[in-house]
């Protein structure tokens, strides 16, 4: 009986160009699933010490939604380490001001917390519009609906 395990080697990853439009999807759920698609566990050749997820071009990062009172009952805060320095912003004015900080920063707390999982955040890209090039280069395919209700 054969029992080897599969690693993945970079220069056999084939990476693919997501696009997901981010209007009218709950932050958290959308964040898990761009999360999983930077991770590489939607493909089958996913080794949990490589890179070998895809890119993700989030679009629309000014319509996202939250639920119930989180928009302001959740803070963000940021320390200058200082006495007295703790800041709390609620999470209506993070959006006011930079609409995809709340994505990104969403996405990066559910990423391995090491160099690996700052690579991966590399390879997320987040747009307040759709750009008007599209990502046409890299034949950015939206993600499938169907892959949002799973």
């Amino acid at each position: 009986m054969n029992t080897t395990t599969y690693m993945a080697k970079p220069e056999k990853l084939t990476r693919r160009w997501w696009l997901v439009d981010a209007q009218g999807q709950v932050l958290g759920r959308l964040a898990a699933r761009i999360a999983r698609i930077l991770m590489g566990k939607t493909k089958p050749t996913y080794t949990p010490h490589a890179d070998t997820g895809d890119f993700v071009v989030v679009f629309n990062a000014s319509k996202i939604k939250v639920t119930g009172t989180k928009a302001d009952t959740k803070t963000y805060q940021r320390y200058s380490l200082h006495p007295g320095g703790l800041k709390e912003i609620p999470l209506r004015d993070v959006l006011a001001r930079t609409p995809a900080e709340p994505i990104r920063l969403a996405v990066r707390r559910m990423l391995p917390k090491s160099r690996l999982g700052r690579k991966m955040l590399l390879k997320l890209k987040i747009h307040e519009e759709l750009p008007a090039h599209g990502y046409k280069a890299q034949k950015a395919e939206p993600l499938p609906v169907a892959a949002a209700a799973k």
